[in-house]
């Protein structure tokens, strides 16, 4: 289920009077536009707000976006509200900023409305410089919004907000009544994510609408008596939705645990029987390396079953790097390489495919084949992918590429890794940026079932990982 179109769709049918049904004893929503135009004309009256200037995109006779239900009104967001951005440029700079103390005042920042938090910051500013930007000083109850970065987040500044000023990063909204507050935000925040379909591929928008946009955007008002109504139908269906998003977590915590759970197995051999007639691993092993000694039992995996053994990674694959960028590198056959942004867990991200200059004795060691399996050296360190697609690329130095040394069952130590990682046992060393060196990757303790029973093992865990995928795409 998609919780998140859910409640989009949930705050559609409130804003189109279609939730809760209306009631014709409720007071017009004329009558308490009335009394907020009434309030707005006070406040100009007494030099509180500046008499707004008509907007060039305001129009007589708007076209209104749809049909209102009886006792509701259009209005526009300018029309219920103040609106004020915080100072421009060199108006208010940190070099302006000073220690707190009793003469000070609080500059709000951006983190305020994000985290919903008045007491979060430490700038401040002399008196003598709040008097000069007293334009932007906030009251108990004033709206601020997030102009910035995390776009349109909302906050409510509780009644015992220190005195203060908002930065260039916020903007000041000031309801007239505070009555339809709960609504105004609500339509408020369902406005900014209506632009935001219409202006990003994403869900974020990037930019809040412009002053003359924004104060005209058309907002329908419900009788107070329904807006009461419609908020606690929201507030009912939210928390049944609150309730599925639990329930998802849960279960996706549980596929999580059940992965887990499943690599565990696989890795101490308990996931799929022994076959007495597959060829011991330690047959295999002499193939690779006669002198490689056997082990049997490994204080990592504990008592491995019988026909098993333990080995190094190295043991098994031969290994190389990828060559290091230089600028100085100026022959040879450009070509696409792989850098650690580009291998993920068992896929590739080829959105931003680089290429550098390859000489022909550097191809051996740097190109890549199907079956080859890709090891990230740093950033999320020993992620891991096979290359499975049938055109040759090569790689960067911060790829590590493991080529079986005999026939082996690749994808069984694909997983070998991913468990070692999710069990926070594979890591890098190194001072300052982390990475997974040559000679750690190649001393890797990693269990040898028998040939066959690798490819049990993996079928099984395919067989598995695709009913626990199944689960979650449903959610």
């Amino acid at each position: 289920m998609n919780t998140k179109a859910l409640r989009q769709k949930i705050l559609d049918l409130a804003i189109h009077g279609k939730l809760v049904p209306q009631d014709p004893n409720d007071e017009p929503a004329s009558v308490l536009l009335e009394h907020i135009r009434a309030e707005k004309e006070r406040l100009i009256k007494e030099g509180k707000i500046k008499k707004p200037k008509k907007s060039k995109a305001a129009c007589d006779k708007p076209h209104y976006p749809f049909e209102l239900p009886k006792g509701w009104e259009w209005t526009t967001l300018g029309d219920l509200a103040f609106y004020k951005k915080g100072p421009f440029g060199s108006s208010l700079t940190k070099s302006m900023f000073v220690p707190k103390s009793n003469g000070t005042y609080k500059v709000y920042e951006q983190k305020n409305a994000i985290q919903k938090n008045s007491t979060l910051g430490t700038y401040y500013i002399t008196k003598e410089k709040f008097d000069s930007l007293s334009g932007f000083a906030v009251q108990p109850f004033d709206i601020i919004v997030s102009c910035a970065g995390t776009i349109g987040e909302t906050y409510v500044l509780p009644n015992n907000t220190p005195k203060g000023i908002i930065n260039q990063a916020l903007m000041l909204i000031r309801l007239y009544n505070r009555e339809i507050e709960r609504f105004y935000l609500l339509y408020f925040d369902f406005i900014l994510k209506e632009e935001a379909q219409k202006n990003s591929k994403g869900t974020a928008i990037k930019n809040i609408p412009p002053f003359d946009v924004l104060k005209n955007f058309l907002i329908p008002i419900p009788p107070i008596e329904e807006q009461q109504r419609i908020l606690k139908e929201i507030d009912k269906w939210m928390s049944l939705v609150e309730c599925i998003d639990q329930g998802k977590d849960c279960v996706q915590t549980a596929i999580r645990q059940a992965k887990s759970k499943i690599l565990d197995l696989a890795i101490h051999g308990k996931l799929v029987p022994q076959n007495p007639n597959d060829e011991p691993a330690s047959e295999l092993l002499k193939r690779i390396n006669p002198k490689a000694e056997i082990i049997c039992d490994n204080p990592q995996y504990g008592k491995l079953p019988k026909g098993w053994c333990e080995t190094y990674l190295g043991e098994l694959f031969n290994h190389n790097t990828g060559k290091a960028l230089n600028s100085s590198n100026t022959e040879g056959t450009m070509r696409d390489y792989l850098t650690t942004s580009n291998v993920y867990w068992n896929t590739f991200d080829f959105s931003v495919v680089k290429k550098m200059l390859f000489k022909d004795n550097e191809l051996e060691k740097c190109s890549v084949t199907k079956g080859d399996l890709l090891v990230c050296e740093g950033g999320d360190i020993g992620r891991a992918a096979i290359w499975n697609l049938n055109y040759d690329i090569c790689i960067q130095n911060h790829i590590h590429r493991l080529r079986p040394k005999v026939n082996l069952c690749v994808p069984f130590y694909y997983y070998t890794l991913y468990y070692l990682k999710v069990k926070n046992m594979i890591g890098g060393k190194g001072i300052g940026l982390l990475g997974l060196s040559s000679n750690a990757l190649h001393k890797i303790h990693c269990p040898l079932p028998p040939l066959s029973e690798q490819h049990r093992i993996v079928t099984k865990i395919e067989e598995l990982f695709a009913q626990l995928d199944k689960i979650e795409a449903s959610l």
